[in-house]
């Protein structure tokens, strides 16, 4: 982490490492100055997951999502919880992310599940069904973000484009993938990149091919 310090906007801590190292971890990471995007796609009923993203805050993370897929009632409970505890703390509120489509599903998958519209169709549902809910935005396909900005739900909407692979490399388990020079192009706001950088031999050469193209 630190060899990537001041290189990169923010960390992602996802499941594998909160469930490893737990919250005291991420608030290290918080109190040493560093911005984390906590990424455990919180997808349970309203109440449990509005507490839940106040314990977020609480640990003073700049942003995090839950699964859009919640539904509305969810969503809503949420931004409007932590946001009233976060004035009442006087913290600030880290951004809200809806998740959309994970980009490790492709038509196949959307269909085992019974869900029979095209991806495209069930990404801007969401997207329209977050930005009522009053949050910041979404976590998309890269490949999503330029169709997400004509609609009417996503114009104002963050971006935020996991599945970034350099152009050269295999997809591992994603399946809707661009390059960084491509989901930047295409109008995303941030990009999460995670493998690509993290399991290189030199992360930092890695990340700077990443950032030339």
């Amino acid at each position: 982490m630190n060899e990537l310090r001041g290189k990169v906007g923010a960390f992602k801590v996802g499941l594998q490492l909160f469930t490893s190292a737990g919250p005291e971890f991420v608030r290290e990471l918080t109190d040493s100055g560093l911005s984390v995007f906590l990424d455990l796609k919180f997808h349970d009923i309203p109440n449990t997951v509005a507490k839940a993203a106040i314990e977020a805050a609480r640990l003073g993370v700049w942003m995090l999502n839950v699964h859009a897929l919640g539904g509305l009632e969810m969503m809503l409970q949420t931004q409007r919880e932590i946001r009233k505890v976060c004035q009442l703390e006087s913290r600030r509120c880290p951004i809200l992310l809806g998740v959309t489509v994970l980009t490790s599903f492709d038509q196949k998958a959307m269909n085992e599940i019974g869900v029979s519209r095209g991806i495209d169709e069930q990404v801007d549902s969401l997207t329209a069904l977050t930005a009522e809910a009053g949050f910041d935005g979404v976590v998309a396909s890269a490949r999503e973000v330029a169709m997400i900005r004509r609609t009417a739900g996503g114009k104002d909407l963050l971006i935020v484009t996991p599945g970034i692979r350099a152009i050269s490399a295999t997809n591992d388990d994603q399946k809707r993938v661009m390059s960084f020079g491509e989901a930047v192009a295409a109008g995303a706001d941030y990009v999460v990149v995670g493998r690509p950088v993290i399991e290189a031999e030199n992360r930092l050469a890695a990340l700077e091919m990443l950032l030339s193209s």
